[in-house]
């Protein structure tokens, strides 16, 4: 399995346009970058590679490759274009989605326990999204909707009749088949002048064209994680995440301490 992660953004939304800040990436929590913790984790969980897509600073996210001492695992893939729309980095990763591997497709800007991926990555499903039933209010959460036991649609602002709708939280599994409709779905969305438009819209295209039972998801619900967009994320990733991450870590630690 092979990660593919985007960090190519500016960040506009959490420090403005000036680019005076790090990429989110490289945030620290208790010292330790998000793409560190990434990394350690991946690396934990026996996935066999991260491809990092980059472009605002990405010598510094580079640099950071290195000094956690993982050059030879990550392999980076710039996006020129980094300031358009989110959809262009994901067309970006087009070779490898295209590649024939499973995939796990990540944010960058998440901070999370552990176990949201594990969850992920030991599914038995193919195609698996992630879902947490606290849903938060507001335009910005991207939903995934359930009916009979499975996603119908996905994305912001949906609307309809559905038996369940939880928050994404930025990580999805997908088959070397459906990888690979991404990656064409995200070219057809270029090709058609909308490459403004946000990675999610190339995803739902292929969830809405595929046979029922297709995909399904994981409940991550109670699960630690944010993703860090606005300067309120990152106040609450400070304030009462990370917190909550740490108390878990020494619940997982006094649990292998006792099974010990």
């Amino acid at each position: 399995m092979i990660a593919v992660m985007l960090a190519a953004g500016v960040g506009k939304r959490l420090f403005g346009a000036n680019h005076s800040e790090p990429s989110k990436a490289l945030l620290r929590f208790d010292g330790k970058s998000l793409l560190h913790r990434h990394i350690e984790i991946l690396r934990e969980k026996g996935v066999d590679r991260l491809v990092l897509v980059v472009g605002y600073r990405k010598e510094e996210l580079m640099a950071e490759v290195e000094a956690v001492g993982a050059r030879d695992y990550v392999r980076a893939i710039f996006n020129p274009e980094f300031e358009g729309g989110p959809v262009i980095s994901l067309w970006t990763a087009r070779e490898v989605l295209r590649g024939g591997a499973d995939i796990l497709f990540m944010d960058a800007d998440v901070l999370y326990h552990r176990r949201v991926l594990e969850r992920l990555i030991q599914s038995p499903h193919a195609n698996c999204f992630l879902l947490d039933r606290g849903l938060e209010s507001g335009e910005d959460p991207v939903r995934l909707c359930i009916r009979d036991g499975a996603p119908v649609d996905f994305g912001k602002n949906i609307e309809g009749d559905f038996d369940l709708v939880g928050e994404w939280p930025g990580f999805m599994r997908m088959s070397p088949t459906i990888a690979g409709r991404v990656a064409d779905a995200a070219e057809a969305i270029i090709d058609d002048g909308r490459s403004h438009l946000t990675y999610e819209v190339a995803m739902r295209d292929v969830l809405l064209s595929e046979p029922p039972g297709t995909f399904a998801y994981e409940d991550i619900t109670g699960l630690p994680w944010i993703e860090i967009d606005f300067p309120s994320d990152l106040l609450r990733a400070e304030r009462t995440v990370l917190p909550r991450l740490a108390r878990a870590a020494a619940e997982d630690e006094e649990a292998d301490t006792d099974a010990a």
